[in-house]
């Protein structure tokens, strides 16, 4: 025999079975691949709803049992009329006695009054008259001295208040309407001199006012007053646009 008998045959079918074999792994391996891809992906949310339960329907209460049937109250019979009284006669009774008249007491006659001594009764009497005539003379005097003090006090405050009304311009007065007053306080040293002064009472014209101040503190000091006894560290100055 030939050596070409003995030469090595290809298997029939091997060519196309390994071609199938790698064809089927190349699709598993693609299956699982995309299966892998797939099933990665975000966890779907769960939505959970919660439900409270209904609230029941109320119970009705039990109507209460019907109240028991009253006995009937047999009316009863009207009491008896009472037996029509018969009055007794009255007895006249006999008047009592009149109580005799109790004679008053005759008052206490006035008991004599001692007659005094002449001459002490005219001594207590000159005596009682000259102090009666004493107080009188103190009384008088006190009235004098108190009118001449009240106008020594008077003729002091016009000196003051024609110094001051010197010192207040003549058309500043003319051009207030009417003759309003206007009242200051001013508080003095012994020496006549002005320490304050202060409006009590507006004339109702801010310029006059004004005026008056500036002339109260301008005519400082102020005379004094004689004697100097009279002297007050407080006085009221009472200024008209028309007092001359």
């Amino acid at each position: 025999m030939s050596a070409a008998v003995f030469e090595q045959r290809e298997e029939p079918g091997f060519s196309s079975s390994f071609a199938l074999s790698l064809a089927v792994h190349a699709v598993l391996l693609a299956v699982i691949f995309l299966g892998v891809r797939f099933q990665s992906h975000a966890p779907e949310a769960v939505t959970v709803e919660l439900w409270e339960p209904q609230p029941q329907a109320p119970v009705a209460a039990p109507r209460p049992p019907p109240p028991p049937p009253q006995p009937k109250v047999e009316p009863q019979p009207p009491p008896p009329k009472p037996e029509p009284k018969v009055e007794k006669p009255e007895i006249a009774e006999k008047p009592a006695p009149k109580p005799k008249p109790v004679a008053k007491p005759e008052p206490p006659k006035p008991q004599p009054k001692a007659k005094p001594d002449d001459r002490e009764f005219q001594r207590e009497l000159r005596e009682q008259l000259a102090q009666e005539q004493a107080a009188a003379q103190v009384r008088q005097l006190q009235e004098q001295q108190a009118a001449a003090s009240s106008r020594a006090l008077a003729a002091w405050t016009d000196k003051i208040r024609a110094k001051i009304r010197s010192r207040i311009p003549v058309a500043v007065a003319q051009a207030v309407p009417g003759n309003p007053e206007a009242i200051y306080d001013v508080t003095l040293l012994p020496t006549g001199e002005v320490l304050a002064a202060k409006m009590r009472t507006s004339s109702g014209n801010t310029p006059y006012d004004e005026a008056v101040y500036r002339a109260i503190l301008g005519a400082s000091p102020l005379p004094k007053p004689e004697p100097q006894s009279l002297f007050q560290r407080q006085l009221e100055l009472r200024f008209k646009p028309q007092d001359k």
